[in-house]
């Protein structure tokens, strides 16, 4: 049981972070995106006013309330796969999470690369999108960088 001084803090976090979502609506867009630019790495491709301010609160109450565990998330991915009319195609390497290292040797050099939170990948210091793309610039030719990887099995042996 929290002790009454981890109370007061609960409740004066609390008192602040409702604070904060309340002045959301208010704030001018550099204001918003400055906020943003605060909780994440990358902005969305095709933003608009309402999926900012919902995607920030939910940030700001995860930072100060702390977020879903990782078995919830799990559970609603499943969910949503098994739910889901939207028909998407089964990577065994889309669940991959953030600090994953995969790592491959090539040509006598081993490489090192590493999923990011934002689900991205980092590889010599600089973020890409995909694994493919890190493969291209390994090899110096175009390779499937799941396969490249080994994520999944090639399909010319």
């Amino acid at each position: 049981m929290a002790t009454l001084p981890e109370q007061k803090i609960a409740s004066k976090k609390a008192t602040l972070l409702s604070q904060q979502l309340s002045t959301l609506p208010t704030l001018k867009m550099p204001e918003l995106w400055a906020l943003w630019d605060q909780h994440f790495n990358s902005r969305p491709k095709h933003p608009n006013r309402h999926q900012l301010e919902s995607r920030l609160a939910y940030r700001l109450q995860e930072t100060v309330f702390g977020g879903l565990k990782t078995e919830t998330r799990n559970l609603l991915a499943d969910f949503g796969e098994r739910h889901s009319k939207i028909k998407t195609s089964k990577r065994t390497y889309a669940a991959l999470l953030p600090g994953t290292v995969l790592l491959r040797e090539f040509d006598g050099q081993e490489y090192r690369v590493t999923v990011t939170p934002d689900k991205q990948f980092e590889w010599a210091g600089n973020k890409y999108g995909s694994l493919s793309a890190i493969a291209k610039r390994i090899t110096g030719t175009q390779w499937s960088g799941p396969a490249f990887f080994g994520l999944i099995e090639r399909k010319n042996k």
